[in-house]
């Protein structure tokens, strides 16, 4: 199959498909490793656009997506960054996302950000105030016996005036929590507005007070995530860690090498990355399940290309790449985002995307992405 896709320069040149779909299998219990895909949302594609107005989801759609997920036997990450979680979806619909996807898919292992996103830029004065957002939304989802996720707050990076309000925000807030969570530590880039989260910009300061945290409050913490796509961080903080606590990878540019360890430890996974490439993850774990490593890294590897290219710089519109492949293979009627991002990419990124993604065997409808890829060029005022 071939199609005429434009170079950096506009110029159209054949692309031959390799069209050779991997198919999914689903996860072998028991895994290896605990695996969580952070999903995206379906957005409305008729309701306001307008940033500042709490957009709808097309519910059906966002829901599929995640009975996909779970039908491969993932664990769900529910609500996070990759759902556009402070890029636009707002705490009253992040949580009917969340009470809707542990009513309607209880059999799957689903995860949930609580943070203190319903704040106010303006009336937000002081770390109390933080403390009581997070417990605010903690308890709520509790309420629907949904599991944690202890999100990095914007408001606290912007109020806590050293280490210790830090250790103290996060005490508070574990006291609350029922069952251990997964802390969840974003760098800035991710989100800039989170730069000197930990009340430090240095890296081994930072990581003292996010291990002291951890430490004394380990009974708690089933896990941390650590997204600052950097796997020497990742791995010198893995092997500090307690003993009962696991490290969840969210390096998405290293993800097999960290996924399948050292002689030292491995990490479990909590990744966005997870979400377009989740026919590949569970083949691949399915292998190393045999200690098969050459299968392991042969499924695994083809795809660090689309994931670094997905979550290139700046990394926060990272989503615009995601959606994009759940549309191209169907998983969506349209490519509308939330908050407008779908327009936060160029036109040679969602062209790389669909190459890499082919070269991956992730176009799992090959005659579907070529369609819908030639309806996006016209867009463009090609073909």
């Amino acid at each position: 199959m071939i199609i005429q896709l434009p170079d950096n320069q506009g110029n159209l040149l054949d692309y031959t498909l390799i069209d050779n779909p991997l198919g999914h299998v689903p996860l072998k219990k028991p895994s290896p490793r605990q695996l969580l895909a952070a999903a995206h949302v379906v957005a409305n594609p008729y309701s306001e656009l307008n940033p500042s107005v709490n957009p709808s989801l097309d519910w059906n759609a966002t829901l599929s997506f995640r009975r996909h997920l779970a039908g491969l036997g993932l664990g769900i990450a529910e609500a996070m960054d990759t759902a556009q979680r402070g890029g636009g979806l707002a705490w009253p619909t992040a949580l009917e996302l969340i009470r809707q996807t542990l009513t309607e898919i209880p059999e799957a292992t689903v995860f949930n950000g609580a943070g203190t996103d319903h704040l106010t830029h303006d009336v937000t004065i002081n770390v109390d105030q933080v403390i009581k957002a997070y417990l605010t939304q903690v308890e709520t989802i509790q309420k629907l016996n949904g599991r944690i996720i202890v999100m990095a707050s914007r408001a606290l990076a912007r109020l806590a005036k050293n280490s210790d309000d830090y250790i103290r925000v996060y005490k508070t807030v574990l006291d609350h929590c029922e069952k251990p969570v997964i802390i969840h530590w974003l760098g800035e880039m991710f989100d800039p507005q989170l730069e000197g989260y930990w009340g430090a910009s240095d890296w081994s300061q930072a990581l003292a007070t996010c291990l002291t945290i951890i430490e004394e409050n380990a009974s708690k913490v089933e896990g941390i995530k650590l997204s600052l796509l950097d796997k020497n961080k990742e791995i010198e903080m893995r092997r500090r860690l307690p003993a009962t606590v696991r490290m969840f990878t969210g390096d998405d540019f290293n993800y097999p090498e960290l996924i399948a360890g050292d002689d030292h430890g491995y990490s479990d996974a909590l990744l966005g990355i997870f979400d377009p490439i989740a026919p590949v993850c569970t083949q691949a774990l399915n292998a190393l399940s045999e200690n098969n490593l050459k299968v392991y890294n042969s499924l695994f590897m083809p795809t660090v290309p689309l994931a670094r290219h997905i979550f290139q710089s700046p990394t926060q519109y990272y989503k615009t790449g995601v959606v994009f492949l759940a549309w191209l293979n169907g998983f969506q009627e349209h490519f509308i985002m939330i908050n407008g991002s779908h327009a936060m990419r160029s036109l040679p990124y969602f062209v790389d995307c669909f190459k890499l993604a082919d070269q991956a065997g992730l176009l799992n409808r090959p005659d579907l992405a070529v369609y819908r890829m030639k309806s996006l060029l016209k867009l463009y005022g090609m073909g």
